[in-house]
């Protein structure tokens, strides 16, 4: 109940705001729900509804209803569907998560930022966004303020290329599936702006876009676990230490929407599902999923994103610029 009072009114405007995409996407069939619903919660969440007693609701919306939405989808594909990345799929992400990570510490580095913001930002780059520094920001022994400039900057970045990611890939591939899905799973921050940017170019590529993604979130447990054997105490000090702590990364797992969704896929291999089920997953799914989007866009601040200042957004535009490129390099030599 209590949960239920302090998250209804932030959820309800994203549910609201949802609605109003989705009936605007009819206008605009090619654009879609998705983009209007992360605009929307743009304007209104800088706007009419900037009001502190919403944020834990639209912080609800956009990371519990999001989850929920995934765990879904598993019951719309099924074992075939997620292992069409192939072999070639899974090392393109692995070196893209590792090209990320190094360059994004190196050129933080060179900036002058701490040890501690260069690690948020290259995880929450090279894995999930918010989530993945939310994640590893207890592991490195972060403050506050470090963890909110790194989510603030990781969501502009992933906002600049959620639009921007489509159009490049309907030049570089006329929107091949693979190649396509590759560059927007492999390179956007958060699977919020995966799934948006997705349903921008059509549903297979939104589909093989998040099994990308998908996989980059499962890789978060290695990169917790090499991030706990890391020196973050002392920037002077060499990057790995035999004397750090053995347990800061605590009970780090597989996120459970993600072992939900792979029971479902298995579920669906087996064809012990119906159609039926299948079928409401996937309008449920599709709902959550747009409301989710809503409540992205409320979660980007003006304010924050002027008070970080030139340096800050400048770092987190080289490095989403850095991804693509990798990206693009990768694609053609392993897809």
């Amino acid at each position: 109940m209590k949960l239920a009072k302090e998250n209804w009114q932030g959820v309800a405007v994203c549910v609201g705001l949802a609605l109003v995409a989705q009936e605007i996407g009819k206008l605009f069939p090619k654009i879609g729900a998705a983009l209007f619903a992360i605009i929307l919660g743009i304007i209104c969440g800088n706007t009419i509804f900037n009001k502190p007693t919403l944020a834990k609701g639209v912080k609800f919306s956009e990371s519990k209803l999001l989850e929920i939405s995934i765990a879904l989808t598993g019951l719309t594909l099924n074992l075939t569907d997620v292992m069409s990345v192939g072999v070639r799929g899974v090392a393109f992400i692995a070196i893209q998560m590792t090209g990320t990570i190094f360059f994004t510490y190196q050129l933080g580095k060179l900036l002058g930022f701490n040890r501690k913001f260069t690690l948020l930002m290259s995880a929450g780059n090279a894995v999930c966004g918010s989530s993945a520094i939310g994640t590893v920001s207890p592991i490195v022994g972060s403050d506050e303020k470090d963890k909110g400039i790194s989510i603030t900057i990781v969501n502009l970045t992933g906002t600049i290329l959620m639009v921007g990611l489509p159009v490049l890939t309907s030049v570089l591939y006329q929107h091949d599936t693979l190649q396509t899905s590759a560059m927007i799973g492999g390179v956007l921050q958060s699977i919020g702006q995966v799934i948006a940017s997705g349903k921008l170019v059509n549903d297979p590529v939104t589909e093989m876009a998040t099994i990308f993604k998908i996989i980059r979130i499962i890789f978060l447990v290695v990169v917790a676990l090499v991030f706990a054997k890391m020196n973050t105490n002392d920037d002077t000090a060499p990057l790995f230490s035999k004397n750090e702590a053995k347990n800061r990364t605590g009970k780090v797992g597989i996120p459970w929407f993600i072992k939900v969704f792979f029971l479902a896929c298995l579920l669906m291999s087996l064809a012990v599902v119906p159609e039926s089920v299948s079928f409401v997953a996937k309008k449920i799914s599709n709902q959550f999923e747009i409301i989710a989007l809503a409540g992205i866009g409320m979660r980007v601040k003006f304010k924050d994103l002027v008070k970080e200042g030139p340096k800050s957004m400048g770092y987190g535009l080289l490095v989403g610029t850095s991804q693509v490129i990798l990206a693009y390099v990768l694609i053609k030599i392993l897809l």
